[in-house]
């Protein structure tokens, strides 16, 4: 008996050292246990700025997120109560606020740092095409980008990217993107592709069994299923976030989307938009997330991106977006006021 248990004790202080030295955890199908919280946040853009390198040197880096951080610092200082309104209209800076007013920078988390892969601080997102640029659209994608930015609604994905979401979005009830109608998450931060959206609300859980996995995304709790294994709907099934199926490849997971909608276009690309993301552990706190976009019809050829995972402890809130949320029907009632002024007016 005591040998017994001195065997057992041995092969679990095996198993805790193997562990130790880097090897993936692993789900009792033996696959990598890919589960876990965590928070996309990073200063890394999904473009590579003009002129920028591919990487960033330790002490390049180092610089740059300090000057963040101080940035940040003054941001988050209390706004004062008795300051002055906004210009009407914004003051023209870009996005749709127009810089009207809003939160302090206290309540956003912009990201802290660079995202790391194979232990070098990147620039880019992008990784294919070299330049770290999204290819050109066709001639087909911009006649088609033209006409939907002139459509009289808007379905379309709230998004940073500029000159992608419609113009006057935020001009009628009836075209407030699906983001700021809290019906899908900002800027493809559901995904696929699953990127980070420069705001808040970065984290992202994942929970894995061997039929299915779930990926929980805290900004607007979108939850996508990715079904293991599986066939493709039927082409006349499409979702909002498409059809997810999943398969290993070795210890990667690999995850194809296919038969979405004309109403998530993601960067104006078209229902036949095709995403291939793989999920790879790199270490017991990092996964490597790479995705990888094609549709024809919209880029000139197909475009890779890949980002760290880090894993936080931190837990994921209810986004309970528009509770207690009256600005709509307030601006709606203030617009029916006005038009009864002016209609009294008109009578004298």
């Amino acid at each position: 008996m005591a040998n017994r248990f001195m065997l057992w004790a041995g092969a679990l202080a095996l198993l805790a050292g193997i562990t130790a030295a880097g090897q993936a955890p692993r789900m009792p199908d033996g696959h990598p246990d890919l589960q876990g919280t965590y928070d996309l946040a990073t200063l890394t853009p999904v473009e590579r700025p003009a002129g920028a390198k591919p990487f960033l040197t330790l002490e390049e880096a180092a610089k740059l997120e300090q000057q963040i951080a101080s940035y940040k610092k003054l941001g988050d200082a209390s706004l004062k109560g008795d300051r002055p309104a906004p210009p009407k209209g914004g003051d023209g800076s870009a996005g749709p606020a127009g810089n009207v007013g809003g939160y302090n920078t206290f309540w956003l988390d912009l990201g802290s740092s660079y995202t790391i892969v194979d232990g070098q601080k990147r620039t880019s997102l992008i990784i294919d095409p070299p330049d770290g640029k999204v290819p050109p659209l066709t001639a087909a994608a911009k006649e088609r980008t033209a006409r939907l930015r002139a459509r009289p609604t808007s379905d379309v994905q709230e998004t940073n990217d500029p000159g992608l979401e419609p113009a006057g979005s935020y001009d009628d009830p009836e075209r407030r993107p699906l983001g700021e109608r809290c019906l899908l998450g900002f800027g493809s931060t559901s995904g696929p592709p699953a990127l980070p959206d420069y705001f808040y609300n970065n984290l992202h859980q994942i929970v894995q069994t061997p039929d299915s996995v779930l990926i929980l995304t805290e900004m607007v709790h979108d939850a996508r299923i990715v079904r293991m294994n599986a066939q493709h709907l039927p082409n006349g099934i499409r979702k909002w976030l498409g059809d997810s199926v999943g398969h290993w490849e070795g210890d990667t997971l690999v995850v194809d989307t296919t038969n979405f909608t004309d109403k998530t276009r993601f960067r104006g690309s078209t229902e036949n938009l095709h995403v291939i993301e793989r999920f790879s552990r790199v270490d017991a706190n990092t996964l490597l997330y790479r995705f990888t976009i094609e549709d024809p019809a919209t880029w000139e050829k197909p475009w890779t991106g890949e980002y760290a995972w880090p894993a936080t402890k931190e837990h994921i809130y209810e986004y309970a977006c528009h509770e207690a949320n009256y600005a709509l029907g307030d601006i709606l009632r203030g617009a029916r006021l006005r038009e009864a002024e002016e209609a009294a007016k008109a009578k004298k």
